[in-house]
């Protein structure tokens, strides 16, 4: 029985060696959410394959549809944006972190689009933890989980607020605040809201280099997003400590 072909615009997500030569490639893909697929012979040196099957790579691949893993039959480079990023340690950790949270939120095409456009923001940013923190905002709010910015998240009390905790869904007054919540300033949250409208540039302005103000963003967006997701990002990790 003639397996079905197709093709799909994929960013590749991560990749792990299976059997002597080939490698499971994971993609996130605009149409078809996440794809497991095996790129057989790629770890030959002959491999037409070459290093296209790489993360920070967008591509058009052509796949056979298989029972549990599909099958790679060509892959045609539409975008490269490994410059400027593989050569920073901040921008290489950060973009790790982002395709890591894109795999746990894939499936919809705006987060797809949102991964090529914050890898693009990565390749020249100065600041690389708070594109990856815009990309939270932006991708939570895509999923359904957008934190409560101004607003108590429990009685809809006005802000701005200066507590933060994700079980009620963000921000919280004095009254409803729960036990374990952050002490936020109120320009953290503003600066959130700003990043997850997609105003970077206003955002960048307030920020105006406040190293406490941007940990303390990236501190309440990722409790956020862990706490939707209940499993820490492994390569977040890897940011912080090379912070």
């Amino acid at each position: 029985m003639r397996r079905e072909s197709f093709q799909v615009r994929a960013l590749v997500i991560r990749s792990y060696d299976f059997g002597e030569s080939d490698r499971i490639i994971v993609l996130l893909t605009r149409d078809h959410g996440l794809i497991r697929a095996v790129a057989k012979g790629v770890r030959r040196s002959r491999s037409r394959f070459g290093s296209r099957l790489e993360p920070f790579v967008e591509l058009d691949v052509q796949l056979y549809a298989g029972r549990q893993l599909a099958t790679i039959t060509t892959a045609d480079t539409v975008g490269f944006f490994a410059q400027g990023i593989v050569d920073d340690t901040d921008r290489y950790f950060a973009a790790c972190a982002l395709l890591e949270a894109a795999e746990r939120l894939g499936g919809e095409a705006e987060i797809y689009d949102l991964c090529v456009a914050k890898l693009i923001a990565l390749q020249t940013a100065e600041l690389p933890t708070l594109v990856f923190d815009s990309f939270l905002l932006e991708a939570m709010k895509v999923a359904g989980w957008a934190p409560s910015l101004f607003a108590c998240a429990q009685c809809q009390a006005p802000g701005p607020h200066h507590a933060f905790h994700p079980a009620p869904g963000g921000a919280v007054c004095h009254a409803c605040r729960p036990s374990g919540s952050l002490n936020v300033h109120e320009d953290v949250l503003h600066i959130m809201w700003l990043l997850s409208e997609g105003h970077g540039a206003k955002a960048l302005q307030l920020l105006n280099h406040r190293a406490a103000i941007a940990a303390s963003i990236h501190q309440v967006a990722t409790r956020h997003f862990h706490w939707h997701t209940e499993r820490r990002l492994a390569s977040l990790h890897v940011l912080e400590q090379a912070q």
